[in-house]
Formats: C-alpha cells, structure tokens, sequence
C-alpha cells in the first residue's frame, strides 16, 4: 500500500483576518500553529512514517510541515520545495478582505473568483512591487512561467506535470509522502487524483490542518481516501471555509 498524505497549511495571519492570500508571503496564526502541532501528533498517533515530504516555497506551508515533522520525530527526512505547491495567485485581489469584496461585486461573483475551474481574478499589474517576478525566491523562473493571476485550471496545468514526474515516483519508492501546501494547489491534485469534474470542484473545501490520506495499491490507483478527525469538526471547518467569502 502507498499512502498520500495532503496537508493544508495551519490557519494563517490573513485567513484569520479573512483576506485573499494567494502569493503573497504571511505566517502562520496562533491556532495555525496549534493546528500544525495537533496534525503531527495526530499522524504520529495513526502510524504515519514519511521518508520524504514536500511544501511550497510559502512560509505558512513549510512552517506546518516543520510543526508536524517536529511532533513526528521527522525533522531529519528529506523536503523537497517546490513553487509548483503555491497557493493559486488572486491577482489583484491578494490582500484584500473577502467580506468586504462579496459586498462589493456579490456573493457569486466572489465564489467564482475563489472556486471555479477556469476563471481567474482580475491580473496583478506587471509593475506593482508586490508582482512575483520581483520576488528574488522566484528568480530562476521563467517570466512565462510567473503568474499575475491564476484560475484553478492554471493551478492544475503546473501541479499535475510535477506529480506525475516527480511526486508520484517518490510515493512508489517510498511508499509514504506528505504534502503540507495550499487549499487550492491541493485541491488541484485532489481534482486529479479523484477525476473531479470541472464543475464538482468548486464545492470542494480543504479545512486547514486536517490531514487528508490518499490510498493506493502499487500500480498508484487510488484505493481510498478519508481526513483524520471528528468528522462533524471536519464538516463544521469545511462550511467555514466555504462561507469565509459570502456577505456579512
């Protein structure tokens, strides 16, 4: 058996404070870190043994897979960082509050910009400081290759490419890998994996700091998957995610 293991960063500093993340660098909340924390011990209870793990180039997601190795005894196994794991980019409107932008342009509006497949928010302009090409961690990039905006599809289109080549690989050989990213470059490889149709997906919500298990048998057909915890937590932190972007 292989066993996937995807992990949604902790909360962070702008989710707490309910703001479109995307690209943009933030660190993890103080019930992130909790969240980080109680994921390791979780997994170490249940049996986990990764011999490799993967995250982003984003604080938040390598602070939570550090918190959750830290509690697994795991700090020394080998991880691998990838830009392809960021979260999907929202353009123009990282940083800003997602109540305040339902308001403004409507609940739907808003929804789509965050959950459908192939509709990216508006762009980032190529001269704002806060574009990543201006971003030294990015600089072996292409510049086709950096986004000043994403829809999900896009998402995808980065992610999938590297879990075939690479990600998929690795879990056969070492039959256990965790993945601590995003809730939109998970959802891409959850879409994947699950063959979710393109209009499914937007009713897919990753709580942050639940673990989501994936298992396979050894040609990697996917078996099962399940989040370890209570499941009425679960879905109580599902419809928070889903109801971050809805008029207040």
């Amino acid at each position: 058996m292989n066993r996937l293991v995807l992990l949604r960063h902790g909360e962070s500093t702008w989710n707490k404070e309910n703001r479109f993340t995307g690209w943009t660098d933030v660190d993890l909340s103080e019930r992130g870190v909790k969240e980080a924390i109680e994921a390791g011990k979780t997994l170490k209870k249940e049996g986990f043994n990764f011999r490799i793990a993967y995250t982003s180039y984003l604080t938040r997601a390598i602070r939570t897979l550090f918190l959750t190795l830290e509690q697994m005894d795991l700090l020394w196994i080998p991880v691998y960082k990838t830009w392809r794991l960021n979260e999907k980019h929202y353009g123009m409107l990282q940083g800003l509050n997602k109540s305040e932008m339902a308001e403004k342009y409507g609940d739907q509006q808003v929804l789509l910009w965050r959950r459908s497949y192939d509709l990216p928010p508006p762009p980032m302009d190529d001269l704002d400081p806060r574009h990543p090409r201006f971003d030294h961690r990015y600089r072996d990039l292409q510049l086709s290759e950096i986004p000043a905006t994403e829809s999900l599809k896009e998402t995808v289109e980065r992610i999938v490419p590297y879990w075939k080549d690479d990600m998929a690989k690795k879990l056969k050989a070492n039959k256990e890998i965790l993945v601590a990213a995003h809730g939109n470059s998970l959802r891409g490889i959850v879409k994947y994996l699950k063959n979710i149709s393109n209009e499914d997906i937007v009713g897919v919500n990753l709580p942050t700091g639940i673990p989501y298990v994936f298992e396979f048998d050894d040609d990697l057909n996917l078996q099962k998957d399940y989040f370890l915890g209570d499941p009425e937590v679960i879905r109580k932190l599902m419809e928070e995610v889903a109801n971050q972007a809805k008029k207040k």
